[in-house]
Formats: C-alpha cells, sequence, structure tokens
C-alpha cells in the first residue's frame, strides 16, 4: 500500500505514480492527520511512504501519524521523500522509526520536485516546475521498479552537513520558523474557505470571513498555494511570487 502526505501535489504525483507502475492502491495521510485518524491500516504488500521533506526529514506530522498508527500484514516499508534539493541524513531517524514499530526498513530516496516552500524559497514559473517534474520522472519510475522486485532501495553517501541539516538544523528549524504569524489575508480574499479545508491540523478558521491563523502549523503551504485568488500571503517574503501546485496528470 502507498501512504502519501502531500499540501501542494507534489508527493501525491509521485505516489500515483508508483501506484501505477506497481498496481498498488494509494492512501491519502493528510485527510487522517486532519482526521487525526490512527485506525489500524493493512496491507499484504510492503508499505510505501511517499511524503515531503520538512527541514531534512520527514514531516513530524507525519512521522507522529506512523508512530500511534499500528501497521499490519507486511513488515517492508520504503520511504519516497519529495525535496526542492537534499534530504540530509533522514534516513538515520526513519531507520529509528522503523526499529520502533518492529518494521523492516528498506531504505529512502530523494525525488527533486518543483520548490513549493514559498515562505522562504522562491517558487518556480509553471514552465519551469513542468520541467523539473519531466526530470523527475525516470527517478520516480525507477524507484518503482525497484520496489516492484522487492529490492532495498540504494543508500546515498551521507555527509557531515547531511548530519548537521537533519540534526540540530531540524530541531531548531521547527520552534524557530514553523509558525502561522506571518500568514495573512489580503483583500483579493472572497471567504471561500479552501484554506479551512486544506490545512491538515485545522488551524485556520474565518472569522468576519478572512481567515485566522492559530498557534498549530506545520508550514505545509497548502493554504497560501492553494488559495484560488492567490489573497494569502506570507509577510513580505511571498509578495509577487508565483504560486505551486503540481497540477501535472499522471
Amino acid at each position: 500500500m502507498i501512504l502519501y502526505f502531500s499540501g501542494t501535489g507534489n508527493s501525491e504525483y509521485v505516489a500515483k505514480r508508483i501506484s501505477k507502475m506497481i498496481q498498488d492502491e494509494v492512501m491519502n495521510l493528510f485527510d487522517k492527520c486532519k482526521e487525526k485518524d490512527n485506525a489500524k491500516v493493512t496491507s499484504q504488500r510492503p508499505w510505501v511512504i511517499v511524503v515531503p521533506t520538512y527541514a531534512w526529514r520527514i514531516p513530524r506530522i507525519v512521522h507522529t501519524w506512523i508512530r500511534e498508527t499500528k501497521f499490519t500484514g507486511n513488515k517492508n516499508i520504503y520511504f519516497v521523500m519529495t525535496c526542492g534539493d537534499s534530504i540530509g541524513n533522514a534516513g538515520k531517524y526513519l531507520k529509528r522509526l522503523c526499529a520502533e514499530k518492529n518494521m523492516n526498513y528498506y531504505g529512502c530516496i530523494k525525488i527533486i520536485m518543483p520548490e513549493n516552500y514559498i515562505a522562504l524559497f522562491t517558487t518556480p514559473t509553471k514552465d519551469k516546475a513542468l520541467q523539473i517534474i519531466d526530470q523527475a520522472e525516470s527517478i520516480i519510475d525507477h524507484t518503482a521498479l525497484t520496489i516492484k522486485k522487492g529490492m532495498p532501495l540504494p543508500q546515498p553517501t551521507i555527509s557531515f552537513m547531511d548530519r548537521i541539516k537533519s540534526g540540530i538544523v531540524n530541531y531548531l528549524f521547527y520552534p524557530v520558523l514553523v509558525h502561522a504569524k506571518k500568514f495573512y489575508a489580503s483583500d483579493h480574499c472572497i471567504s471561500c474557505g479552501q484554506c479551512v479545508n486544506v490545512c491538515p491540523l485545522n488551524n485556520i478558521q474565518l472569522k468576519k470571513g478572512k481567515p485566522v491563523w492559530g498557534k498549530h502549523c506545520t508550514h505545509c503551504m497548502a493554504c497560501i498555494n492553494r488559495c484560488p485568488k492567490e489573497a494569502i500571503e506570507y509577510g513580505k517574503h511571498s509578495l509577487g511570487l508565483p504560486r505551486y501546485t503540481c497540477d501535472k496528470d499522471v
């Protein structure tokens, strides 16, 4: 079974492409996390977890869901991580998580996809995004074939900086940067409530027709990138930047 978490569509695209190649079912973890649904999940085939990279590790919201959910059936588990550049030393922490779950860690691999982290980086134009996705497809397909054969994913060489990024930088990243304080809605807001619906932590409410963010945020960037009127901004950084969602058909 393929489980995916996706704020703007990158990991969803990768998960569904892998699903198409290996003929396995997919489950969207976004709704599971949103509803705090930790009901037992079962699969007779290996597990494939497809997630974005947050500060060189899997999102904490997904890490928590995996830890608190019982997996039955197959014991083998793969991790596929979409990113804009690097996944650092994420494998170290995934291996540890699998040991806690008494599951067999079959490796993790990075898939470079278009940047969606508009809070800190520059999002691509539509043409550039399509170019990046096209370049990723051969790696996605090779990953799918490896999974289909039941082989472990190839493991990269880990540098000193990879260890730093996934270690101390990750620990500092969440308390320092992962908050909703800089989100706000401009006068272009039409009170559609799309941002409320796509937030996996139920952190957004409409008050007097405008979205208001609470204290819980995972920086998935779903609200700002999926706003149909591009009415949500993140401080001054997002002003004028293109919003990114992966709209390419599998």
